[in-house]
C-alpha cells in the first residue's frame, strides 16, 4: 500500500468508520498495527515489542479499527456492471449479461475441540466454507462466510440467495460459477462430463471439437477471474493462511475485513503491486417492491440449460466462421 492510498484508508476510517485518536495512539498508528497484523499474522506478544505498546493496547486498537474498516463495507464493495454489446474483451464478450464469477474458498480457522467435527473439510482440515462474488476487475461484490468447512458450497449459495440482504442478482443477469452449482438462472455452470481445465486446451488436435468444448474452454478463462481474486486475497493477508488465535466469530470477520481492504487497495491504487504474482491462467442492498426482479432460488432449469446450449452453438458458429 502506497502512503496515499494508507492516508486514504486512515481518513475513511476516521470519517466514515468512526475511529478515533486515542490518547496515545494515532489514529494512523493503530491502522498501521491492524495492517501488519494482517499482512505478517503476527501473536499480540510480537506486536506488543515492534510497536512498544501493551498486549492490552494492541488488542484493543486490533479490535477498533477492525469494527471501523466494517463499517465500510457499503463504501467497499463494489455494483457489478454487466457485460454489454460494448465489451471488447475476448475473456468476456461471449458472456453478454454476465455480472462476474462466484466460487467458494477454504479458510482456516481455529475452533474447540467440540466443534472440530462441524468445520472438517473433505480433505480433513478445520476451516470456514466461504462464498465470494466478484467482478471482472477481480472486486468483491459480495461476501459469504461463518458456514462450516462440512457443508456443501451449493447450501451456501442457498443461503445467500435467501438472506434479506444477500446476492441480489437481476433476472436477465447471471454468475460463471463451477459444476459444485447447479445450472440454473442466474448460475451458469460449464457442461459437465466435457474437459475444462485450462491446462486441457491447446491447439491442434486438443483444440475444441464442438460447441461444448468451447464454451467450456471460453467459461473457463472467464470464471478464472474468481480463482485469482482469491489467490491474490491469501497472497496478501498472510492470515488468512493459516489459522489464526481469534475466537471463532473474531475469524469470521477478519475475513470480512480482509475483503474490504483488498478492494480498497485495488480502488485507490492505480496499480496492484501484488497483481503480477499471480498467474492470469491458474489450472486447476434490499429487494423492493419498486425494484427490479431478482433471481430467489437455486434449482435444476431447463430453460435455462437450453439457453445454456444456444449459447454454446452461437458461440461455436461463430468460432468456426472465424478461422
Amino acid at each position: 500500500m502506497t502512503r496515499g492510498a494508507f492516508a486514504k484508508l486512515c481518513y475513511l476510517l476516521k470519517h466514515v468508520g468512526g475511529l478515533k485518536d486515542s490518547r496515545y495512539v494515532s489514529i494512523n498508528e493503530k491502522a498501521a498495527l491492524f495492517l501488519f497484523v494482517l499482512a505478517h499474522h503476527k501473536k499480540n506478544r510480537i506486536m506488543r515489542f515492534d510497536f512498544k505498546r501493551s498486549g492490552q493496547t494492541v488488542s484493543r486498537h486490533f479490535h477498533d479499527v477492525l469494527n471501523a474498516v466494517l463499517r465500510l463495507h457499503n463504501l467497499l464493495l463494489v455494483n457489478p456492471q454487466a457485460v454489454d454489446d460494448n465489451c471488447t474483451n475476448p475473456r468476456w464478450s461471449s458472456f453478454k449479461g454476465c455480472l462476474g464469477a462466484l466460487d467458494g474458498t477454504y479458510i482456516k480457522v481455529k475452533v474447540s475441540e467440540t466443534d472440530k467435527a462441524r468445520y472438517r473439510t473433505r480433505k480433513g482440515g478445520i476451516a470456514v466454507n466461504v462464498l465470494g462474488v466478484c467482478d471482472r476487475n477481480m472486486n468483491f461484490i459480495y461476501l459469504l462466510t461463518g458456514w462450516e468447512g462440512f457443508v456443501a458450497d451449493c447450501r451456501v449459495l442457498r443461503d445467500a440467495i435467501h438472506r434479506p440482504s444477500g446476492l441480489k442478482i437481476p433476472q436477465g443477469n447471471f454468475y460463471l460459477c463451477d459444476n459444485g452449482y447447479t445450472n440454473d438462472q442466474g448460475f451458469l455452470t460449464p457442461y459437465k462430463g466435457v474437459r475444462y481445465h485450462l491446462d486441457e486446451w491447446s491447439s491442434g488436435h486438443v483444440a475444441p471439437q464442438n460447441h461444448r468444448e468451447l464454451f467450456n474452454l471460453r467459461h473457463a478463462k472467464a470464471r478464472n477471474i474468481i480463482k485469482r481474486s482469491w489467490c491474490l486475497l491469501k497472497y496478501r493477508w498472510a492470515i488468512l493462511r493459516s489459522n489464526s488465535w481469534y475466537p471463532i466469530k473474531t475469524q469470521n470477520r477478519i475475513i470480512m475485513t480482509c475483503c474490504l481492504l483488498h478492494n480498497f487497495i485495488r480502488i485507490a491504487m492505480p496499480v496492484d503491486p501484488l497483481e503480477d504474482d499471480i498467474p492470469e491462467d491458474i489450472g486447476g442492498g434490499h429487494n423492493t417492491d419498486d425494484g427490479p426482479n431478482f433471481v430467489d432460488q437455486v434449482e435444476t432449469s431447463q430453460i435455462w440449460t437450453t439457453w445454456r446450449d444456444t449459447l454454446a452453438i452461437s458461440m461455436y458458429n461463430e468460432w468456426r466462421g472465424n478461422t
